[in-house]
Parts: C-alpha cells; sequence; structure tokens
C-alpha cells in the first residue's frame, strides 16, 4: 500500500450552490472549478500523493469539501457530524472509502457536530475551533476519541471565521501560520501578508501546497527554505474554501496519518 495516500472528492454539479457563511455570494465558474480541482490533484500526484477518490456526492453542493468529513489522527478515522445539517450525507461515502482501506474508523453522534477543516493538528496537539460548524459537544467526542491516542486536545474559541483552519494551518516545523496579529495560543507563530496565505498543506520533503492567490506569502516561506507548489482554486475560494479543504492525507504504509 503506498505511503502517501490523499482521499479526496471530485466536485458535483451542484457546487456553484454551495454553502457561503461570511462572504459575500458571487458567481462560481463549474467548467473553471473542475479544471482547477484536476489541476489540483495532479499537483498532489506530482508530489509523491496517490489519490483516492471518495464516491461522488452528487446532491451535496460542498462534497468537494473533503475536509470536513473526516479527522484522521494516526491510523484511526474520526468520521464527522458536520454542523451544517446538508453536509451530512457527505459522511457515508468517505466512511466507506476508508474502511475499504482497514483504517480503524470511529463516527461522532449526535448532539455532537464537528467539522473537520475545524482540526488542527501540530505533532501530537489538536487544536479544535469551537464556533458555527463545531459545537461543545463536538468538542468533547473528539477529546474523548483521541485523548487515549495520545493527543492533547486544545479547544479555540471562533467568532468571526468559518473553520479554525480557515484562518490558520501549520507549516512542517510545528510554526502556526495565520494572517491575524500575533495569536498567544500558539507556541510558535508566524503572521503572513495575505489571508489566503495562512492556508498550506504539506507535501512532504519541504513542499507545500498554496493557493497562487498569496503570492507575497508565497515568497516568504520559499525564502524561509520551503518549496511552494502554488495551485489555483479561485472558485473555491468563493465558497469559503481553501487549499486544505480539497483533500485529507493519509500515509497508510506506516499506520500514521494527518490532515
Amino acid at each position: 500500500m503506498t505511503s502517501r495516500l490523499a482521499l479526496v472528492r471530485r466536485p458535483g454539479p451542484r457546487l456553484t450552490e454551495g454553502i457561503v457563511t461570511h462572504l459575500e455570494r458571487t458567481p462560481v465558474d463549474a467548467g473553471l472549478a473542475a479544471a482547477q480541482w484536476d489541476a489540483y490533484v495532479e499537483a498532489l500526484t506530482a508530489n509523491g500523493w496517490t489519490t483516492l477518490e471518495a464516491a461522488p456526492a452528487d446532491d451535496c453542493p460542498d462534497g468537494v469539501f473533503v475536509e470536513d468529513t473526516v479527522v484522521m489522527f494516526r491510523n484511526v478515522a474520526v468520521i464527522t457530524r458536520p454542523g451544517a445539517v446538508a453536509r451530512r450525507p457527505e459522511t457515508p461515502a468517505v466512511r466507506a472509502a476508508l474502511e475499504d482501506l482497514g483504517c480503524p474508523v470511529a463516527e461522532l453522534r449526535g448532539p455532537a457536530t464537528l467539522d473537520g477543516g475545524d482540526v488542527l493538528k501540530v505533532g501530537d496537539t489538536v487544536y479544535v475551533g469551537r464556533g458555527g460548524r463545531t459545537n461543545a459537544a463536538g468538542v468533547a467526542a473528539l477529546r474523548a476519541l483521541l485523548t487515549p491516542l495520545g493527543a492533547h486536545v486544545i479547544a479555540v474559541p471562533l467568532t468571526d471565521t468559518l473553520h479554525l483552519k480557515s484562518a490558520y494551518t501549520a507549516l512542517p516545523d510545528g510554526t502556526v501560520i495565520g494572517h491575524t496579529p500575533h495569536n498567544p495560543l500558539f507556541p510558535h507563530y508566524l503572521r503572513v501578508p495575505e489571508e489566503s496565505g495562512a492556508h498550506v498543506v504539506d507535501l512532504g520533503n519541504g513542499r507545500l501546497l498554496i493557493a497562487t492567490s498569496a503570492p507575497h506569502t508565497t515568497d516568504l516561506l520559499a525564502d524561509l527554505g520551503y518549496t511552494p507548489v502554488p495551485v489555483d482554486i479561485s472558485e473555491y475560494e468563493k465558497l469559503e474554501g481553501c487549499v486544505t479543504c480539497l483533500s485529507v492525507r493519509l500515509r497508510a504504509q506506516h499506520h500514521h496519518a494527518e490532515r
């Protein structure tokens, strides 16, 4: 089994109807979005990742944002219970794909709600955003599942952002990056020059997937010794998506996975 496996799901026919919470709705070009998804997957494969497609969720406009459906910690897959009721039909196909891989699977139950985009892993520390999509019961349920696996779960209150990872992600060295002023919550924090630059996906070997809408952050990361891999995701950004939303990284061979 490949040691670098990423879960993805292609955009469905209702993508343009995706939920918008904090942005003003602007028209999404479905054809361009499909091409951008293909290029995103190509960037993963070009950097050594094999992609596993979850079955389509054509009735779910936000189904392409597969990150929200599952949280991986070590080799355990926690199937989420999305905070938006309309998104809950997205999870069964993801569960089936991970069960087919042989991953141990747990699933959140009501009243817990939790979106995977609210979960930021930095080593064994798991930050969980408590906001509009993830409730207190969701935080508590994830803590109960992950603590026995060696995780240290820290809840982070959110106010003006959709998900925790809409504001922060982490570099391979554990530094958390974001566009907000210094955040004392994170031991090592770097402010980046663009909001969309706050989102990176660690592809391994110092390579970082980043949106083309963040050229100044791209330059900053290159100056820090990383190799940025820019991808254009403009149509997904209109739907409050970012580079992390479109995949979940699985490292099955080593019984270790991270997002």
